[in-house]
């Protein structure tokens, strides 16, 4: 049950990283939040298979910190991957 704290936390850092980021008219408002979440899930199993318990910090700052900083590099690059993909579409439209 612990899993749904840390997934809500990275869901809510998601939501901050979407906000913190320029470029929101290039992307979904679901990507980073979704983002975040999904490598909270990932993170959060793969800790407590190798055996790290609930009650360790680097579990909660794995999964919370670290997904919001995998969030904010993804959306970044998702970002800059659609204004150079925009730019060349403009380019070939001559527009």
């Amino acid at each position: 049950m612990y899993i749904l704290l840390a997934l809500i936390a990275a869901c809510a850092l998601g939501i901050a990283v979407h906000f913190l980021i320029g470029g929101r008219e290039l992307r979904g408002v679901a990507l980073a939040p979704a983002i975040a979440t999904a490598v909270s899930a990932i993170a959060y199993t793969g800790l407590q298979w190798a055996g790290v318990g609930e009650d360790s910090v680097w579990l909660w700052l794995a999964t919370t910190l670290g997904a919001a900083a995998v969030s904010a590099l993804a959306t970044a690059a998702i970002t800059g991957i659609r204004r150079r993909s925009d730019a060349a579409a403009r380019a070939a439209l001559g527009i």
